[in-house]
C-alpha cells in the first residue's frame, strides 16, 4: 500500500510564538505584582521637610520615632509618649554599644516638640541621632 504524497508535508514546520510571548507577559506580571509587596513601609506617612543635602543612609534601621502633626509619637509604629520614649529606647538597645534612632517628624509639627524629642534621646549614651528629610 503506497500512501499518498501530500503537498503540505514539503512545507517547513513553523513555531507558534503567540502562546510563549502570553507566558512569558505572565511570568513578567507575576514578578512586577510580587516585588511591589516585598517593599517595607517603615514609617507613618508623615510629610517630611525638605533638605537640599539629604542623603540616603545605607545603616540597618534600629530605631524609627515618628512624630505626627498632632503631636503623637511613635517608636517603631506604636505610640509611645515623650516621657516613656527613654526607656522604650533603652529596652531597644538592650547590650549594644551603639543605637541609629532615625526622627521622622512632619514639617507641620512645631519646633519645640522635636527639640525635646531631641532633648530625650541625647540623655542617652550609644544613640545616635539622625533627622529624615525629603530631597528637594
Amino acid at each position: 500500500m503506497r500512501l499518498s504524497q501530500d503537498d503540505e508535508s514539503d512545507a517547513p514546520a513553523q513555531v507558534n510564538m503567540l502562546p510563549m510571548i502570553d507566558v512569558i507577559f505572565a511570568i513578567l506580571a507575576f514578578l512586577i505584582m510580587s516585588t511591589l509587596t516585598l517593599t517595607r513601609v517603615e514609617s507613618l506617612p508623615v510629610n517630611l521637610p525638605g533638605a537640599a543635602t539629604s542623603r540616603l543612609q545605607q545603616n540597618n534601621l534600629d530605631a524609627l520615632i515618628t512624630i505626627q502633626p498632632d503631636g503623637t509619637l511613635y517608636l517603631n509604629r506604636d505610640p509611645v509618649t515623650e516621657e516613656g520614649l527613654g526607656d522604650r529606647i533603652q529596652t531597644l538597645k538592650g547590650e549594644r554599644p551603639e543605637l541609629l534612632v532615625i526622627l521622622n517628624a512632619d514639617e507641620a509639627v512645631s519646633h519645640g516638640k522635636v527639640v525635646a524629642v531631641m532633648d530625650q534621646l541625647r540623655k542617652l549614651k550609644g544613640v545616635k541621632l539622625a533627622i529624615a528629610t525629603r530631597p528637594q
